[in-house]
């Protein structure tokens, strides 16, 4: 079934938690009277990366809006159910807050960790930079031998049920009146500075007052419509979750190895992930996968790094794709300087769903009222990309 009206206020180019959270934040707010068509060309979102997400979340950046984004990202988690609207149908979500520990193995390595440390604590952030002994008195299951220095944070740090959040997106934003349609986007026409109408591959042609590229890994092709080079493009993440045959006696913090392999606990299992070897990017349907990591890269690192996963089995295995911005990975948001109702929420570099319920409130904010209000999102804007101005983000996974 198309589109149900000719024109609509504003058009999202992507149904998947960014753009099912923006239709929600848009249509709970009073002053916001215009109508949203969304528009997903997988509404299974088999492929989509908030469905490869790994549901995490932490305020362990090295950029303070980065942290400052977090924080609100806990706060609403926590707080769930409220920003619903209360509704008793809506669950709580919890929040398993073991942290993240970074795992340093050279001095200039631990200096760095020291300093976001510094940062982290100055945006009221819970960081503790731990020497080998304190992680090993903390933690005893870890071979430390080449470690010299960690940061852990066990406040607001660790795992959620993002499908469940991004369930409840879709559901109070069709609740409030936004249209979802099973379709593609595949053209963008622009009269001067700005877009004016796109077309469908059911060839619906739909009027817009404002368009928002909200299509993860898929962005830099919506924006070539307009006209727009995106340096946003697909990266392969694998994601393997395992069972040990000798279980840890306490929970294992999301702990990322010098070697850029990263594992947790995962409920009664184990999770392990990393980028391949080479990490090219992909073609947005290129998920093949790469079985050799496992053997060669993942379980070595793993077994090496906590013994007693000399013996795991591995139960579920999947590869998403990150929406990887090779510009500074940080997120672009906002505007486009010279198209100015053809708005970005792209580039999130595996940092999406955590970040999710601050960028959508922001660019609900900036559509409705003209200006972010909460929490100034002006740093992510398109026009740095262009101006040569790095709003960078060293602590990527």
């Amino acid at each position: 079934m198309g589109a149900k009206e000719q024109s609509y206020d504003v058009v999202i180019v992507g149904g998947a938690i960014y753009g099912s959270g923006l239709a929600w934040w848009l249509t709970r707010d009073d002053q916001f009277t215009g109508r949203v068509l969304v528009v997903e060309r997988d509404p299974s979102y088999t492929y989509a990366s908030t469905s490869h997400t790994n549901s995490c979340i932490r305020q362990q950046f090295t950029n303070a809006t980065n942290i400052r984004i977090s924080q609100f990202g806990v706060e609403f988690i926590r707080n769930f159910r409220h920003f619903m609207g209360g509704d008793p149908e809506v669950p709580e979500l919890a929040l398993q807050s073991f942290g993240y520990l970074y795992l340093a193995n050279t001095p200039a390595f631990a200096e760095s960790l020291k300093q976001a440390r510094d940062l982290q604590l100055a945006e009221g952030a819970g960081t503790r930079h731990l020497s080998r002994e304190e992680i090993a008195a903390a933690y005893p299951f870890y071979n430390l031998d080449d470690i010299i220095a960690g940061n852990i944070n066990t406040q607001d740090e660790g795992y959620f049920d993002g499908g469940t959040m991004f369930d409840w997106f879709k559901r109070m934003a069709r609740r409030n009146g936004a249209e979802f349609i099973h379709d593609e986007v595949t053209g963008i026409e622009r009269s001067g500075n700005r877009v004016t109408h796109v077309t469908l591959a059911s060839g619906q042609r739909i009027g817009c007052g404002t368009v928002v590229n909200a299509s993860g890994p898929r962005a830099y092709l919506t924006a070539q419509m307009v006209g727009v080079d995106l340096p946003v493009r697909p990266r392969k993440r694998y994601t393997f979750i395992f069972d040990a045959a000798e279980p840890l006696e306490q929970d294992l913090p999301l702990t990322i190895d010098p070697s850029g392999v990263h594992m947790r606990s995962d409920g009664r299992y184990y999770m392990a992930g990393c980028p391949p070897n080479e990490d090219p990017d992909v073609a947005p349907d290129d998920f093949a996968f790469d079985h050799s990591l496992w053997e060669e890269k993942v379980w070595p690192t793993i077994a090496t790094r906590v013994p007693a996963f000399e013996r795991v089995k591995v139960i579920n295995e999947w590869v998403g794709h990150y929406a990887f911005n090779s510009f500074d990975q940080n997120a672009i948001v906002g505007p486009h300087p010279e198209i100015d109702n053809f708005l970005f929420m792209n580039g999130f570099s595996g940092h999406g769903l955590q970040q999710s319920p601050a960028i959508t409130r922001g660019l609900a904010e900036w559509i409705t009222h003209g200006e972010y209000r909460a929490l100034d999102l002006s740093p992510f804007s398109y026009d740095r990309l262009e101006a040569g101005r790095h709003f960078g983000e060293k602590n990527v996974i």
